[in-house]
């Protein structure tokens, strides 16, 4: 299925060298700055609208001055501050400095906020791209505050400046835009960590490259697309056995509904049956808002299921480590999450025999049990989620899902995906347990384990757009609501009338 590429800042440098070897060599900061300028268009609508553009001190600002130059020419009120030296641009920026100047543009000094907020309709942040090496401070740490205070809508050339394309982070301080509208391809900072929250509308203006023919994509965006490769339309000639059986394991004293929740989700996505091993001795026998799930005692659970997911809710004493050794040992899918990942942590001789299993392995970490695994900080997780998701399935040889803003799933052959969909009202109890859930069903019904997982991450987030829609924002999206909302999703990809 095909799904957008994206590209580290190496990867994007690469692609600009080989572009440059093809016969007639094109000349990309002009394909940018006219992208950029027609973007703008669109967004101030009637001419003579007012447009502020701030110029770095390199290849990204050569892309505000071509932009600025075009705006200029179709009768926008266009004003450039300019925060650099024109002797020390690069050849291409200096080029697109003459043009701004032979239009008959000026420089001038950045204003402060108020001003912007009072003479501007549009601020064109063309600070810095890709190229941004360390904390924004000085004279372009204040060029951010001044812009992020004006209240004016920002648009962001390639990265919006101070973002990290690579990780996401916010170097020091960062400009939020309104949209932004990269060139050649996504980058990863993009779409993960503070990255979406600074990017408001993304839009990619690929410069007339064939991008993937110059250079296979470094990491893919999960979209809807994602769902063609996990699952089909089921023949009509279909029963139970067909859909498979999850098996979760979970549900210590005061916790069954974490192992509940992971069941429910499981069966609303189409698992044909779904057993709830359950550690607590108290659990109900039935579950009355979900009857169609078998529950039993975690020791009566059959590790002989399709597919295995062991840790919503599961505690950390010496019962569910003896129990989550058994279900390592299993051969068949096995999807570790919350407690289990825990114990893997603290128990070398699990984690040993975690990265020896021959079935395959799936991980769904947070960003704190990720630095568990890694044995290391959350900090340090967050710092660059890629590398740490790639690492974790290295070292475990398993597929991780390392949930967060822009969800990073990782293979240990170095593949990797960013996630689409989601929100921040998908903070709260129970959302990893519904993902296991929904993990396991997919898995049961067909989907290879890694299609599966990539499959699942979306859908999961997709569903809980879907109720923030309905709802009117992201506040009080429940865990228990996603698995039907999931469910609507996965029918109408699967059976919509085409």
């Amino acid at each position: 299925m095909n799904l957008d590429p994206i590209y580290f800042s190496e990867g994007i440098r690469a692609l600009e060298k080989r572009a440059q070897a093809l016969p007639g060599a094109p000349r990309l900061m002009e394909r940018a700055g006219l992208a950029a300028a027609r973007e703008a268009q669109i967004l101030l609508g009637e001419r003579g609208r007012r447009v502020l553009v701030v110029a770095g001190p390199g290849n990204n600002g050569g892309d505000a001055f071509e932009l600025a130059a075009h705006l200029k020419r179709w009768f926008y009120r266009v004003q450039v501050a300019f925060l650099g030296e024109s002797a020390k641009l690069p050849a291409d920026a200096a080029r697109a400095l003459q043009k701004w100047q032979a239009a008959g543009g000026e420089l001038r000094a950045l204003p402060d906020a108020a001003a912007i907020s009072r003479d501007y309709d549009l601020v064109v942040d063309g600070l810095f791209g890709i190229g941004l090496a360390r904390a924004l401070e000085g004279r372009y740490a204040r060029a951010v505050e001044a812009i992020n205070q004006s209240g004016r809508p920002v648009f962001a050339l390639d990265v919006p400046s101070g973002i990290n394309s690579d990780t996401g982070a916010v170097m020091g301080c960062a400009v939020s835009a309104a949209s932004t509208l990269t060139f050649i391809a996504r980058k990863p900072g993009l779409a993960t960590l503070d990255g979406p929250d600074h990017c408001g509308r993304i839009s990619v203006a690929t410069l007339g490259l064939e991008v993937e023919a110059l250079l296979p994509a470094q990491a893919r965006l999960l979209g809807a697309g994602i769902l063609g490769d996990a699952l089909q339309r089921r023949r009509g000639n279909f029963h139970k056995g067909n859909a498979g059986d999850v098996a979760i394991l979970g549900g210590a004293p005061g916790m069954v509904g974490a192992a509940l929740l992971a069941g429910r989700a499981a069966l609303y996505c189409g698992a044909g049956r779904v057993h709830v091993g359950l550690i607590d001795e108290a659990a109900p026998r039935v579950d009355p808002v979900q009857p169609e799930l078998m529950l039993r005692r975690a020791q009566d659970l059959s590790l002989a299921a399709t597919v295995l997911a062991a840790g919503p809710g599961m505690g950390r004493d010496r019962i569910a480590r003896a129990l989550l050794a058994t279900a390592i040992g299993s051969t068949g899918p096995l999807i570790l999450d919350a407690d289990a990942l825990n114990l893997v942590a603290e128990e070398a001789d699990l984690a040993q025999a975690l990265a020896a299993r021959s079935g395959p392995t799936l991980l769904t970490p947070h960003p704190a049990e990720a630095a568990r695994l890694l044995a290391t900080g959350t900090r340090e997780i967050q710092s660059d989620r890629i590398a740490a998701a790639l690492r974790i399935a290295r070292r475990y040889k398993a597929a991780v899902a390392l949930k967060g803003n822009g969800t990073i799933v990782a293979a240990p052959d170095g593949r990797c995906w960013i996630n689409s969909s989601g929100h921040p009202g998908m903070a709260s109890a129970g959302m990893g347990d519904a993902l296991t859930g929904i993990v396991a069903s997919l898995i049961a019904q067909g989907a290879a384990p890694l299609a599966g997982l990539c499959a699942a991450v979306w859908l999961h987030g997709a569903a809980g757009d879907l109720l923030a829609a309905q709802h009117g924002g992201p506040l009080g999206t429940l865990a228990g609501d996603i698995g039907a909302k999931a469910r609507l999703l996965l029918n109408e990809h699967l059976y919509a009338v085409r």
